[in-house]
């Protein structure tokens, strides 16, 4: 049996949400949350998707009238394995906007739509000084939305209460700012209306968010086992994991309002301001991820959750969480502890199979912007290093030697980076201070000469060499 309205009676909603990007992440995320909040409030807010791009590959949403299963699984507050199925009714079409262009700006005129939310990856938000107004699309996300918005300004008259409220939710710094200012420039770039301009900014709501879900997309080696058990086929199911969060900069008493947050509790949070969230994720999810990706590698583990099980690893987390990250974090503390066990529980997510390869891609970068802070704070409270946190410096530089237990393994990073590594190790000969200081004195990268931060130098250069001599499983043991 087919997954559609006409075998499985669910209530179509009165259309109020345009979405653009139609992947596995916001149907399991934000179309997931809107699918709650109508069933436990009089939200009664249906989205319409649009399909940004030119592609027949995959088909609409249409062929199961709109219908999906979410698949939730992980683990809970109570630390128990947990399975959750949802049929979301919530959307309620898709438009291919490159074939239904007419049907696109159509949605513009509707006077119920109070909602645009995006995920059209970090590289969505670009201003493109190609865009023309009478192209049918824009090839950028903010052309193809400037356009849908002029469009809304001449149906109502530029009328105030006709403005909109976005939500962008990729993954770039203030992405609402941004989107915002790069609207504002095309609308200089096409010569729109200064009454135009004024609308944008006065009357439309341009909100910031953070997201955060592992979303793991559409099951295809478990597809017949999970259709066997919610009893019907689906094409469009999609599998995430059990913790989510929302966080939306924006004003309070309207988010809360239109969106029903005071009825429901999801684990939305409307804020002032997002640095202190994306702190927190980057500080500790990003944070602990990185420091052990190249610990737990050359440990001789392959994944996050196999990291988890071994002892040796779980107890190495824990004392840099605990002791160099979240004291390194200007935030409430029972706040932090709290997010630091929701991240251990999500690293052991047994539906989750994470390789730590995969995430060792642009770990130089990734150091810096996920490490580095909490190495340079602890420094500046307690007047020494974090042992363990620098001990995640000698480990990525031991794991670009490019070998584990004698055999080659296949390094990814920036080719500037591999090239340094490369020369690093090929011109080494037995001195371990001399091996380490071009990395840490990169003061291009660093921003800063970390050869000149305490002991670094000394430190990292003594780690590189325990590793490189006696293998992980010694080493580890002087920072456990």
């Amino acid at each position: 049996m087919k997954l559609n309205r006409t075998n499985f009676e669910h209530k179509k909603f009165t259309n109020r949400i345009v979405q653009f990007g139609e992947g596995n992440f916001l149907r399991c995320f934000f179309d997931w949350q809107i699918d709650i909040l109508n069933e436990k409030t009089d939200l009664d807010a249906g989205v319409t998707i649009i399909r940004p791009i030119d592609t027949d590959t995959l088909p609409l949403l249409d062929t199961q009238d709109g219908l999906y299963t979410s698949i939730i699984r992980g683990i809970n507050e109570e630390n128990k394995v947990v399975k959750d199925y949802r049929v979301i009714s919530s959307v309620n079409k898709e438009i291919p906007i490159y074939k239904k262009f007419d049907e696109y700006l159509e949605l513009a005129r509707d006077p119920n739509i109070r909602f645009i939310v995006s995920n059209t990856t970090e590289a969505g938000i670009v201003y493109d000084s190609n865009d023309k107004y009478d192209d049918k699309p824009q090839n950028s996300y903010p052309g193809k939305l400037t356009r849908f918005l002029h469009e809304r300004f001449k149906t109502f008259k530029g009328e105030s209460d006709k403005g909109l409220i976005l939500l962008p939710c990729e993954l770039i710094d203030y992405n609402g700012v941004e989107l915002k200012k790069i609207v504002l420039q095309l609308a200089d770039l096409w010569q729109l209306e200064s009454e135009f301009k004024t609308w944008l900014e006065k009357d439309n709501v341009w909100c910031s968010t953070l997201v955060d879900r592992i979303v793991t997309g559409y099951p295809k080696d478990e597809k017949d086992e999970l259709e066997k058990e919610i009893g019907y086929t689906d094409d469009f199911m999609t599998t995430g994991e059990y913790f989510y969060l929302f966080v939306i900069q924006g004003p309070k008493d309207i988010l809360e309002k239109e969106l029903k947050l005071n009825q429901v509790n999801l684990n939305i949070k409307i804020v002032d301001d997002l640095k202190p969230f994306k702190t927190r994720k980057v500080g500790i999810l990003n944070g602990a991820h990185s420091s052990i990706v190249p610990v737990s590698y050359l440990y001789g583990i392959d994944t996050v959750r196999d990291s988890l099980e071994n002892e040796t690893i779980r107890t190495y987390l824990s004392n840099t969480l605990q002791n160099e990250i979240i004291p390194a974090l200007d935030m409430d503390k029972d706040e932090l502890k709290n997010f630091a066990t929701a991240v251990i529980n999500r690293f052991k997510n047994p539906y989750v199979k994470h390789f730590l390869m995969a995430i060792s891609l642009n770990s130089t970068s990734k150091y810096k912007s996920r490490i580095l802070p909490q190495v340079l704070s602890y420094y500046e409270k307690n007047g020494e290093l974090p042992k363990g946190l620098v001990f995640a410096m000698a480990a990525m530089i031991r794991f670009f030697k490019g070998e584990r237990n004698g055999e080659k393994i296949a390094v990814n990073d920036e080719q500037k980076f591999l090239d340094m590594y490369n020369k690093a190790w090929g011109e080494f000969n037995g001195d371990y201070k001399k091996l380490v200081t071009p990395i840490l004195a990169m003061k291009d990268h660093w921003d800063q000469d970390l050869t000149k931060l305490g002991n670094m130098l000394e430190l990292v250069a003594s780690y590189v060499e325990s590793i490189d001599k006696k293998g992980m499983k010694e080493a580890i043991k002087e920072v456990l």
